[in-house]
């Protein structure tokens, strides 16, 4: 024979409890909307792409009259070099050949901020650890404005006549 502890009276404030079949049956039931409401969610970020854009890899730049032969411009938001000398207009990319670093001008050409490779003002390998040099990007005309192509590159010593 068991024996209950007395249980004090009700107040008809109190909540009905709730069973264990009951509770169960709303938890599964919240469960599911839950998961249909995150679902929604993640079908209406679908027409949304989740990449962002980049800059095309052709832009046009027009070289500053004020620019001396032998010194490099660097079109803003861009990671080249675009040179004027006597033979020709050429532009090298500023991007590291060692790890992708992007590199900075420096008096004697450019020096790589993340492992200090060193290049010169053509792109060859000054101080390593870069293991090639910068490469050259394809420089063409468009009327009175230079087409500069980052994603072509040319052998080193291809200039375009201005």
């Amino acid at each position: 024979m068991t024996t209950h502890p007395a249980q004090p009276p009700r107040s008809r404030l109190d909540p009905e409890p709730i069973s264990r079949r009951d509770f169960l049956g709303q938890a599964a039931w919240w469960t599911a909307l839950s998961v249909l409401g995150f679902a929604t969610l993640g079908i209406l970020r679908l027409p949304k792409a989740a990449v962002l854009s980049s800059p095309s890899k052709k832009f046009r730049v027009k070289l500053p009259d004020s620019l001396a032969p032998g010194q490099p411009f660097i079109p803003p938001g861009r990671s080249v070099a675009v040179y004027r000398d006597a033979e020709g207009i050429y532009a090298v990319s500023l991007r590291c050949t060692h790890l992708g670093c992007i590199v900075k001008s420096s008096p004697d050409g450019f020096e790589c901020p993340c492992h200090g490779s060193q290049f010169a003002p053509d792109g060859t390998v000054r101080k390593g650890p870069a293991p090639v040099r910068l490469p050259w990007h394809k420089v063409t005309f468009s009327g009175d404005q230079l087409v500069v192509d980052e994603g072509e590159t040319v052998p080193p010593g291809t200039k375009v006549s201005a």
